[in-house]
């Protein structure tokens, strides 16, 4: 390179940097980079530096920055040269000055200016360097001084410029949304820009404005679709290809708006259907870009209003994603299927096997987005199996951060699908007993509570039995080392209030192991209060029901330990502890009642049982209360605070023009010009143009009546590359109109989505390969009988609610039922599925018609001596007509049951009243939108009652049949 060097710079900056590169420690390092130091803060304030030599001087500077040191010495001479005309000078100082400093440094005043001046540049190089600085350096004080400058700037001739003026205001939106929300309109007018560049970003803007307000933009749909189509057919210049995708970046993008756009919306979505498959069928699966335009598809198809051909292609790229080697490629399918099965369960049932291999892979992210997987599936028949597996890897790993997330997640399924209360306990102490201190205090309260409270009814024997087995197990765990303090905390509760309810356990025994969880856990003064609170219950039941207590050596030991004590709550306890041991059975028995744990606190927060005191002592002369905010002399704190915070806000800088003062005595001197003749001059208040000229042919205005700007296509499609013959108007296809209920999108459109038989893509992969039995006992225990009308309920505290939670959901109301606001009612005419906007054929017809009869296969478990007995007959073989809601008289309705008589017609004709059953009835087995009634009971109902009733319902309605031989006739239509 000789002796200046290559690329323009000085043999002595690359000897630095080959130094730097070759240095063999970071001690070695950092010693280079302090001389380097030392060097430029001497040199650099030399007089008479050449600009060429300062030049170099500053990306020495950059240079020290960037590997962690301090140059802030140098900052000031990187400002200076922002101001230089030369270009090159001026462009390296920009890139210094956005590298040094951040948009609340000091020295951000001192180059408002330089940007003003250089953003009205001829030089367009010139403008589009301050726009880069404009970008990292303006605050949100400062953007009403450039704001007019970079809106005027939308309207340069050069592509370049437009563009990075698009990226000022994005920043501007995302510092202050309030200082660029009047230029909305100008975002609307770039996005028909006659450069994709430009068009491209201003995607992003919108992208966050979209965001935040979905309906106002609804009117763009056609636009976005329109665009989206020119791109994937490479309007676009090849400039913007990647690995042969057409301006895969920008489709990306333009998923994202649709995804937002057509969420909960039928209309748009529908506009969206084709174009959307024909980016399936083009989009290259055998590149990285491909398969990320293949997965935005995919999440855009979960957003969007459900269609089943798009559903149907999104589970064929899913398939190949898990059949890759890459585990890349499988966790993104993983991820995907999570997304579709909120709305085709089905789906994971095809791929069982690969999640199966996902979860027992050895790449622990891959692992992890599995476990997710399975979190979004969990239902009542499959909890067991995943909790278990969740328990297993939980114990497995030391990541506390995610091992604390998947206690979380452990007690939501064990709350929430528990299937029964004795499963709850033991989960729960399997978590507490691996996840150490790492679960909520929460979790330790509800798990308390759940035991104090039982199964919520009053079966006294249940309650007493899941007691009992509680003690059982925590008197076989507090003898383990090590035990975490919360858990440690339920232990002593649990055994205090029950470990002598059954006498099954000696107090003595309980005792002891109270007292030893108090020695082995000496410096836990919460455990030891716990510990001594139960030896307090257990001594005070004793002494009630009679029964001689005897004290143990060690326990007598702990008590004067602790009433020596430096804290004064186990002081208080140990105190109490001894008290209560001197009492009577009656005293005992009214301070400390059995089983009192579950009766309310009530709690006077207005102390009103001092008011007879009060008023003693106001009596005597004591002189009354007066509030602190009505005292003198006091300060209102809050209103000092107000005032801090205005006068805080007044410090900031202001570029409105300042008002002359008036005078107090009219005089005749002129008045004096208060401009100053600094170069820094305040501005008034920016009056520039808020778009009100009237559009160009590329917007129109949607009607007379609205203001807002809305785009119009005419000649749209041939803004970019070349025409085609190829190229037509978007097809449409009318389609009949699906009712939504309350906003809520209705898809019975999901029961053809899997209608045709379909061999499992991924068991196709491997033919050959045998599957292993406990493979196989694995995947049906995961994904089991499916259920699509089961729903996830809500966890709740309240204790009416508790046992609602952890007893099995015997039927739930599909998510497709919900008809109304409060959940309680249902459409009455039949959902027509989803028109299929991408097959032109005919629609053909559903059957609806189950092929077993559910009647059959209950008709054995029943008596057969009583059901005829339970059928009524009149004389003359006429048949009495059924009441159908006597049946269900006894029965319990709960919050999401669904009343039978909106179901019914009117008439009380035999036909008619069988009619509406079975329409509502096959309604409901066909779509998953029509429950009849849905009952919910804390233990389960009685099996046999619940058979006895179906066995009536079905008998009446072989009657009515036999007394109306043209009734299927009149069904059937």
């Amino acid at each position: 390179m000789g002796s200046t060097g290559g690329f323009g710079q000085s043999k002595e900056f690359l000897d630095l940097v080959k130094s730097i590169g070759e240095a063999r420690s970071k001690a070695e390092e950092d010693r280079i980079v302090l001389h380097e130091i030392e060097t430029l803060k001497r040199r650099i304030t030399e007089p008479d530096i050449p600009k060429r030599k300062m030049k170099e001087f500053i990306i020495r500077l950059v240079y020290v920055e960037m590997l962690g040191h301090d140059a802030s010495f140098g900052y000031i001479h990187a400002v200076k040269m922002t101001h230089d005309d030369n270009l090159v000078l001026k462009r390296t100082g920009y890139l210094a000055v956005t590298l040094f400093l951040n948009e609340d440094h000091d020295l951000i005043i001192l180059i408002v200016n330089t940007i003003q001046k250089d953003l009205k540049s001829d030089n367009y190089l010139v403008v589009c360097a301050a726009l880069n600085a404009v970008c990292r350096l303006i605050n949100e004080e400062t953007i009403p001084a450039v704001l007019p400058q970079i809106v005027e700037l939308l309207g340069h001739q050069k592509e370049a410029v437009r563009k990075k003026a698009i990226m000022a205001l994005h920043c501007f939106y995302q510092k202050s949304p309030s200082s660029v929300t009047h230029l909305i309109s100008n975002f609307r007018k770039r996005l028909c820009d006659n450069d994709p560049g430009v068009m491209g970003a201003t995607l992003c803007p919108l992208f966050d404005l979209i965001t935040a307000d979905v309906n106002s933009f609804k009117d763009l749909v056609i636009s976005f679709v329109s665009i989206l189509k020119q791109v994937a057919e490479c309007r676009l210049p090849k400039s913007y290809d990647y690995h042969q995708m057409p301006a895969p970046f920008i489709l990306i993008r333009l998923l994202k708006i649709l995804a937002l756009l057509g969420s909960g919306d039928k209309q748009a979505s529908e506009n969206m259907y084709t174009v959307v498959n024909d980016m399936f069928r083009k989009s290259d699966s055998s590149s990285n870009i491909g398969n990320a335009v293949l997965y935005e598809c995919i999440c855009c198809v979960s957003s969007i209003y459900p269609n089943p051909k798009l559903l149907e292609a999104a589970a064929d790229v899913i398939s190949r994603f898990l059949k890759s080697d890459s585990h890349n490629l499988k966790y993104v399918g993983i991820d995907a299927l999570g997304r579709l099965i909120k709305i085709s369960p089905e789906i994971a049932e095809q791929h069982q096997l690969a999640v199966i291999d996902c979860l027992e892979d050895p790449d622990d992210t891959l692992k992890r987005k599995t476990f997710e997987l399975l979190y979004k599936m969990t239902k009542s028949s499959n909890v067991e199996v995943i909790v278990d597996r969740m328990i297993d890897y939980m114990i497995s790993i030391n990541d506390n951060h995610y091992k604390t997330d998947i206690a979380s997640r452990c007690v939501e399924l064990a709350e929430q699908f528990a299937p029964s209360n004795h499963w709850f306990i033991q989960t729960m102490n399997r978590v507490f007993e691996h996840a150490g201190d790492l679960v909520n205090v929460k979790v330790a309260h509800n798990l308390m509570r759940l035991i104090a409270e039982g199964f919520g009814e009053d079966d006294d024997s249940a309650d007493s039995q899941l007691r009992s087995s509680a003690v059982e197990s925590y008197l076989r765990i507090v003898g383990e080392p090590k035990l975490p303090s919360i858990f440690l905390q339920v232990i002593c509760w649990v055994l205090g209030e029950y470990g002598t309810a059954d006498e099954k356990f000696p107090a003595s025994y309980i005792t002891g192991k109270l007292c030893d969880v108090a020695e082995a856990y000496s410096n836990d003064e919460t455990v030891k209060a716990y510990a001594l609170t139960a030896l307090v219950k257990i001594y005070a039941f004793g002494i009630a029901t009679g029964r001689k207590v005897d004290m143990l050596p060690e326990c007598q030991s702990l008590i004067e330990e602790l009433s020596a004590s430096h804290s004064t709550d186990l002081q208080q306890r140990a105190y109490e502890l001894q008290t209560v041991i001197s009492l009577d059975a009656n005293a005992v028995e009214s301070i400390m009642p059995s089983d009192a744990s579950c009766e309310d606190i009530e709690i006077d927060k207005d102390l009103s049982f001092l008011n007879s005191y009060v008023q003693q002592a106001l009596e005597k002369g004591a002189q009354p209360y007066i509030p602190e905010n009505e005292r003198d002399g006091m300060l209102n704190i809050s209103s000092l605070r107000n005032q801090d915070d205005h006068e805080a806000s007044m410090h900031g800088l202001r570029f409105e023009a300042y008002e002359v003062p008036k005078p107090v005595v009219p005089s005749r001197i002129p008045a004096v010009s208060l401009t100053s003749s600094t170069e820094f001059v305040p501005v008034p208040e920016p009056s520039y143009p808020r778009e009100i000229h009237q559009p160009t042919s590329v917007l129109a205005m949607p009607d007379a009546g609205s203001s807002e700007l809305k785009l119009r296509l005419d000649g749209v499609q041939k803004k970019w590359g070349r025409p085609t013959s190829s190229t037509s108007a978007p097809s449409t296809s009318n389609s009949t109109s699906q009712k939504t209920v309350n906003g809520a999108m209705q898809l019975a459109v999901m029961g053809t989505v899997n209608s045709k038989p379909r061999e499992s893509p991924y068991d196709s992969r491997r033919p050959q390969v045998e599957i292993s039995p406990e493979k196989q006992k694995l995947a049906a225990s995961l994904f089991g009988p499916s259920s699509k009308s089961e729903k996830r309920p809500s966890s709740s505290g309240q204790k009416g609610e508790k046992a609602s939670i952890h007893v099995p959901q015997k039927s739930q109301v599909s998510k497709a039922g919900v008809g109304s606001s409060n959940g309680m009612s249902v459409e009455k005419t039949a959902i027509q599925p989803a028109p299929d906007l991408l097959d032109l054929g005919e629609l053909t017809a559903v059957s609806i018609a189950s092929s077993v009869d559910p009647f059959t296969q209950l008709e054995g478990l029943l008596d057969p001596n009583q059901v005829p007995a339970s059928v009524n007959h009149e004389a003359g073989g006429a048949t009495k007509a059924p009441n159908i809601m006597a049946l269900y008289a006894d029965t319990p309705s709960s919050g999401q049951s669904i009343d039978i008589e909106n179901q019914l017609p009117s008439n009380k004709d035999h036909a008619n009243v069988l009619s509406g059953l079975l329409n509502s009835t096959s309604r409901s087995a066909h779509g998953g939108t029509i429950v009849m009634a849905t009952t919910q009971f804390s233990k389960g109902p009685d099996p046999r009652n619940s058979l006895e009733k179906d066995a009536l319902v079905r008998q009446m309605g072989v009657n009515t049949m036999s007394q109306n031989p043209n009734l299927f006739k009149d069904l059937l239509g």
